[in-house]
């Protein structure tokens, strides 16, 4: 017979190792699946800052390699696989994977969100390297330079305000005149005296690739089609993250922008099934959240096999 796992974890970022670190030593044997983003936005993160109990900081893939250690210690597997579907009507839950099905009495979701990226060559070479989508993680860096956002909805918005409190100027990108953030957040945007607005542009190439370091942008306007040199040293994406949930849609509640809805922290509408992380957190997204909702669905996942008999 099919052997049916008391958990399974779905995403080995932040939120995903803390759940296998917490069942693991529950003795629960979680099996680990590392989606198509193994380590999650950490794993292509520099130098954190504000994880505790790193006063000097940590590279981002470093700390996930220390958590993914720290799991595989007390008994947690890992296998490099990704979800194909999903069955959670039948119980035991079935999961399709891209190495074959798997049966299991609860699911932890940590898939996470993925950022969204221009797609330039130039832009995914630098990320790490003045490319950022995480002005909160990133910001500090970037003290007394010029950068600039793109972006023209809340999430840009605010990413602009939040790096006014260290860049000497913020450039904000926006490829239309007209923007989908909120009326109060764009009066704040237009109002503070460090924020530049600039419309119908976009950014057609990051400069500093040979460096390794963003040296300034590449602008175009799509009106006049006029190019330009941007000199900023930063380059944030504001334009959104992706939650990697699509294939629990009709399943688990979703809300209107593909997040899981989940009630007491964790729960999902169905029983034995938890979220936790980016992929239902679109408010915090740090790596700290995300480690705290993990232990949270561990702990959950456990006090209900243990209402099972499991």
């Amino acid at each position: 017979m099919e052997e049916i796992r008391d958990t399974v974890i779905l995403g080995s970022g932040c939120a995903g190792l803390t759940a296998a670190i917490y069942t693991a030593r529950a003795n629960l044997k979680p099996l680990v699946l590392e989606g198509h983003e193994p380590g999650g936005q950490l794993s292509i993160t520099t130098l954190v800052e504000n994880f505790p109990g790193w006063p000097e900081g940590i590279q981002g893939p470093e700390l996930i390699e220390n958590m993914k250690k720290q799991a595989a210690r007390f008994g947690a597997e890992f296998k490099l696989s990704h979800l194909v579907s999903v069955d959670l009507k039948s119980h035991p839950f079935k999961l399709k994977t891209s190495q074959g099905e798997i049966h299991t009495r609860t699911l932890i979701i940590a898939s996470g969100a993925s950022a969204r990226w221009l797609g330039l060559p130039s832009e995914q070479a630098l990320i790490g390297h003045g490319v950022s989508s995480c002005a909160t993680c990133d910001g500090f860096f970037f003290s007394g330079h010029d950068i600039a956002v793109v972006g023209g909805g809340d999430t840009a918005m605010e990413e602009a305000l939040f790096l006014t409190r260290f860049a000497t100027k913020v450039y904000l990108i926006h490829r239309r005149e007209s923007f989908r953030a909120s009326k109060v957040m764009l009066e704040r945007v237009i109002a503070h005296p460090k924020i530049e607005i600039v419309t119908n542009t976009v950014v057609d190439e990051v400069l500093g690739v040979e460096e390794k370091s963003v040296r300034g942008l590449h602008i175009r306007n799509i009106k006049t089609n006029e190019k330009s040199v941007l000199p900023v040293t930063g380059f944030f994406l504001g334009i959104g993250h992706e939650p990697n949930a699509k294939m629990f849609h009709g399943q688990i509640d979703l809300d209107d922008e593909g997040y899981i809805v989940t009630k007491d922290n964790v729960m999902t509408r169905v029983p034995g099934i938890f979220a936790c992380g980016d992929v239902q957190d679109r408010r915090y997204r740090q790596a700290i959240t995300a480690a705290g909702t993990g232990c949270m669905a561990a702990l959950e996942a456990e006090k209900y096999l243990e209402e099972h008999g499991h």
